[in-house]
């Protein structure tokens, strides 16, 4: 009962559910074989956590890199598409030209947060994209599994139900630096920040 998580069997997947619709942008099924494997730097996952129903509207843009399990946290007054655009326009710009080789691709979900693809994936520092966004089937949250186990840590912190709008932006990016800083045996002990600024050195 000490523990920050239940111990789980591991359970069977469930069939991939079709979709109703067709995905907002190319679905997760024509995403390049190279990041399934993690061995290729600069592919993402991206999902947003939010406030209690009973609170605000205020969210948390969530990034994790699929090798190094880097995790990027940005505020957002709500979870539309504008906000989100807005957030990841803000990263866009804290990278530079940067940005393309680090952000290669990002998978999310088909949340409406997610639904303008042809603006999150057009720069705003330049002409033409920015990367390519890929989306998962419906109902099927191990495609982003990095990203859902991320989500569980900040929720060690902040479980469901907290108000954002009552968490400082300092206390935010005090949450980002503790994940980016936890060891990690699948690092071999490293942490994230360790192994991002290393991919960052070869680029």
């Amino acid at each position: 009962k000490d523990l920050p998580e239940k111990a789980k069997r591991k359970r069977k997947y469930r069939k991939v559910k079709t979709a109703k619709r067709a995905p907002r942008g190319k679905s997760i099924e024509k995403r390049p074989a190279e990041v399934e494997g993690r061995e290729v730097f600069g592919h993402w996952e991206m999902d947003t956590v939010y406030s209690g129903k009973q609170t605000s509207k205020k969210a948390l843009l969530v990034l994790t890199e699929r090798k190094t399990r880097q995790e990027i946290i940005e505020r957002m007054p709500d979870r539309t598409e504008e906000s989100t655009i807005k957030a990841l326009d803000r990263i866009e710009r804290r990278f530079g030209a940067l940005f393309r080789k680090v952000f290669k691709t990002i998978t999310v979900d088909n949340g409406g947060e997610f639904s303008n693809v042809e603006r999150l994936e057009q720069s705003v520092i330049r002409k033409g994209k920015r990367t390519r966004f890929y989306y998962c089937h419906p109902y099927s949250s191990f495609e982003r599994g990095s990203n859902e186990n991320q989500n569980r840590m900040i929720r060690r912190r902040y479980p469901k139900g907290t108000d954002f709008g009552k968490v400082s932006t300092a206390a935010i990016k005090d949450l980002e630096q503790w994940i980016n800083n936890y060891p990690r045996e699948i690092l071999g002990w490293k942490t994230s920040a360790m192994c991002f600024r290393e991919c960052l050195d070869t680029l």
